[in-house]
C-alpha cells in the first residue's frame, strides 16, 4: 500500500533520463622508437572508427599453422598388430614342431628301453634254462631238511 493514495495505487512520478558523461581523452605520448632492420618494416594500417576517430598501427600477419604431414593409407598401429600376428604364427608353427619332435624322441626311447628289456630279459631266460644242464658251482640238496616250529635244521 502507498500512503499518498487513498486506494494504494502509486503515484506518477516524473522519470529522469541520465546521460553518460563522455570521458576526454587522454594526452596522447608518442610510442617509443624501436630499431627495425631496414628490410622488414612491416605496413602501416589505419583503421577509421565509427566515431571519426582514426586508429594507426602495423598490420598483424596472422600466424599459419605448420603443415601437417601426410597420413600414411595404414596407421602404425594396424601394421604393428599385423607384424605381432605374423610373428605370433610363426612362434606357433615352431611350437608345434617342437612338441611334435618331443612327442617323436619320447616314443624313441621307450621303444629302446622295451627293446633293451626284451633282449636283457631274454638273455636271463637263456641263462636260467639253459639246455646243457649243471655246469658247476655249489649243489645244496635240501630234501633231508628238517623243518620243526618254523626253524631250519639241516
Amino acid at each position: 500500500m502507498y500512503p499518498d493514495h487513498p486506494h494504494g495505487v502509486p503515484a506518477q512520478r516524473a522519470v529522469e533520463v541520465h546521460q553518460p558523461t563522455p570521458i576526454a581523452p587522454a594526452a596522447v605520448t608518442p610510442a617509443p622508437l624501436v630499431p627495425v632492420q631496414p628490410g622488414a618494416v612491416p605496413a602501416v594500417a589505419s583503421v577509421v572508427l565509427p566515431d571519426g576517430r582514426v586508429v594507426t598501427g602495423y598490420a598483424v600477419e596472422p600466424t599459419r599453422a605448420e603443415p601437417v604431414a601426410a597420413k600414411p593409407p595404414v596407421s602404425r598401429a594396424a601394421v604393428n598388430v599385423a607384424l605381432g600376428g605374423v610373428g605370433f604364427l610363426a612362434v606357433c608353427g615352431g611350437l608345434i614342431l617342437l612338441t611334435s619332435f618331443i612327442a617323436a624322441l619320447t616314443a624313441f626311447v621307450t621303444q629302446l628301453i622295451t627293446l633293451a628289456a626284451v633282449c636283457f630279459g631274454g638273455w636271463i631266460a637263456a641263462q636260467i634254462f639253459g639246455a646243457s644242464g649243471h655246469q658247476g658251482g655249489t649243489t645244496v640238496n635240501i630234501r633231508k631238511a628238517m623243518f620243526k616250529r618254523n626253524h631250519f635244521h639241516s
